[in-house]
């Protein structure tokens, strides 16, 4: 299964040359990094990144991850998966452009 995560391009710029991506501040203060899954993102997109320009979705297989990664219950009750510990750069698959729609909500894959 694929899940997906919503960041600032910048952000993402910094954690390739870094070589992994350690979280965003939510994620940092949480304990974990967020993710989402295709379902999920446009929720997350209009909830939390509206009107948010020059962001990117990170597309991940989330076997990949191993035992990190969590499904925990989030909004409404639904499972969302979360990942304890660093996102390695060589673990995303694609890098997506989240552009905004005309309502201002970033574009997330379908």
């Amino acid at each position: 299964m694929r899940i997906y995560k919503i960041l600032p391009r910048a952000e993402w710029k910094l954690a390739q040359t870094a070589g992994r991506f350690d979280g965003s501040a939510v994620d940092r203060q949480d304990g974990y990094i967020h993710f989402s899954t295709a379902a999920q993102a446009p929720e997350t997109a209009r909830r939390h990144f509206a009107g948010q320009a020059d962001l990117v979705v990170l597309e991940i297989e989330a076997e990949d991850l191993g035992e990190a990664l969590r499904w925990e219950p989030s909004r409404g009750g639904d499972l969302f998966p979360h990942l304890y510990g660093p996102l390695a750069a060589t673990d995303v698959l694609r890098v997506h452009d989240a552009p905004l729609d005309p309502d201002g909500v970033p574009v997330t894959p379908r």
